[in-house]
């Protein structure tokens, strides 16, 4: 059996839930790192952003768990507020082809990342799924790297479409898109 940085083994069992992510936040930083291809000095401000988030009325976070209980996978997200330094980037973007009304009433995922080891396996698929299920708006948002990759399958596997592309976040090295759908998310593959 394959194991995991640390020494512990690779199980199908992954649940999906509930976490405290303030509490895991090294844990999550870790994927997040692994996953995204992150320096030392980018996880540290990412540790102070998601301080921030977590105090956001609304935000909520799950987590994907092995057996041994170690964090491979993880989202969290937000009722979108307009006043959100991130919707202050991407509202021109949307506005220049008039889907700036997507940030009205819109449940935003801010972050999702699963440990390299994991992927390809559901796992993203149904932290997305389960945490938008939850979401008491009719819509959901993202942004993701402006790449062809698997997540962005994943995304518009789920309905999600591009709003926006070629997004300049400040200090970012590389284009986002925005995207968003409807929800509930689209089952299937």
């Amino acid at each position: 059996m394959a194991a995991l940085p640390g020494g512990a083994p690779l199980t199908p069992d992954i649940s999906v839930g509930p976490v405290d992510l303030a509490a895991r936040i090294d844990e999550a930083l870790a994927v997040q790192a692994l996953a995204f291809g992150l320096s030392d000095d980018e996880v540290e401000v990412r540790r102070h952003i998601v301080d921030r988030h977590l105090l956001q009325p609304g935000a909520c976070a799950l987590g994907a768990l092995t057996g041994y209980g170690r964090l491979v996978g993880f989202v969290y997200g937000m009722p979108n507020d307009r006043t959100h330094w991130w919707s202050t980037v991407v509202e021109p973007y949307l506005r220049r082809d008039d889907s700036d009304g997507w940030l009205d009433d819109s449940f935003v995922i801010t972050e999702l990342h699963v440990h390299p080891a994991f992927q390809g396996q559901g796992i993203g698929r149904e932290l997305i799924t389960t945490i938008t299920d939850r979401a008491l708006q009719p819509r959901s948002i993202l942004s993701a790297i402006d790449i062809e990759s698997p997540a962005r399958a994943l995304y518009r596997s789920l309905g999600y479409r591009d709003l926006a592309r070629q997004v300049l976040f400040p200090s970012a090295p590389s284009p986002y898109a925005v995207m968003g759908a409807p929800l509930p998310l689209l089952r299937g593959n």
